[in-house]
């Protein structure tokens, strides 16, 4: 019986399809997964990541509170924002936030309980207004440690509306008055503006169609004492590093 010594040739087409291990199979699918989520979540392939102390996070469209809002509706739910602050709290990487905002308003409760979260946090924040920041979006904004809007930016400030069937009792005016006022001293006690000017914003007559109230644009805002200041994302970041400083020298301070 002979011997063949030659060694065996494998066929075209039979080569291992993955010259640096069966290992790398499944990266390649992960990589290629992500790549086809960020394409159809943010038409890009490749979104810039960079270790950074602050957390961004954004407030958009409508705030969805106890009832759930109809799919075609951008929303922001409040039960997908609450753990996330409660989050940035207990993070000791995390010293700061920024919160960009353009909303429509939505439901009270929820977005009061956002705003009441976001002064609580012993953390430096900052919030922008991009676009609007409206009707219970106000609250929001003015809860940061310091506040921006750009100049194209608009804040509708109206009063508490309902929707709905509503019972006609007497009770169900008181409630919606209690209502308001826990929004209309959170906005004076968070920010520069008086009552009596809030109160002349919330119940101005003859500038908004169909509806009482007042839409204030940019620097407007800031003047009123609503907002701090006019400025955007820059802005806010070098303010926000500035607070975050600011903090630290408290905290070595208080050690010493």
């Amino acid at each position: 019986m002979m011997q063949n010594d030659n060694p065996v040739v494998p066929q075209p087409g039979t080569e291992h399809p993955h010259p640096q291990g069966p290992a790398e199979a499944p990266k390649r699918r992960a990589k290629k997964n992500v790549t086809t989520e960020n394409i159809e979540e943010l038409g890009a392939t490749e979104v810039p990541t960079a270790k950074t102390n602050i957390h961004v996070m954004t407030i958009i469209g409508q705030i969805e509170g106890h009832m759930v809002l109809p799919p075609q509706n951008k929303t922001t739910k409040y039960e997908h924002i609450m753990p996330q602050l409660v989050a940035i709290e207990q993070n000791p990487e995390i010293e700061g936030l920024l919160l960009l905002l353009n909303t429509v308003g939505g439901d009270v409760e929820a977005g009061l309980a956002i705003a009441e979260m976001i002064a609580s946090m012993s953390k430096p924040s900052v919030s922008v207004v991009l676009g609007g920041g409206h009707s219970i979006g106000v609250p929001i904004a003015t809860s940061a440690t310091y506040s921006f809007i750009v100049e194209s930016a608009t804040m509708t400030i109206h009063p508490i509306r309902l929707t709905g069937l509503v019972i006609g009792a007497q009770s169900s005016f008181d409630y919606l008055e209690k209502m308001q006022d826990r929004v209309n001293k959170f906005v004076t006690v968070h920010s520069g503006i008086s009552e009596k000017k809030w109160k002349e914003l919330l119940y101005k007559t003859g500038e908004l169609s169909r509806d009482i109230g007042t839409s204030v644009v940019g620097g407007d805002a800031v003047k009123m004492g609503l907002i701090n200041g006019v400025g955007g994302v820059s802005q806010a970041l070098a303010k926000l590093r500035e607070l975050i400083r600011t903090s630290k020298e408290a905290g070595k301070g208080l050690r010493q």
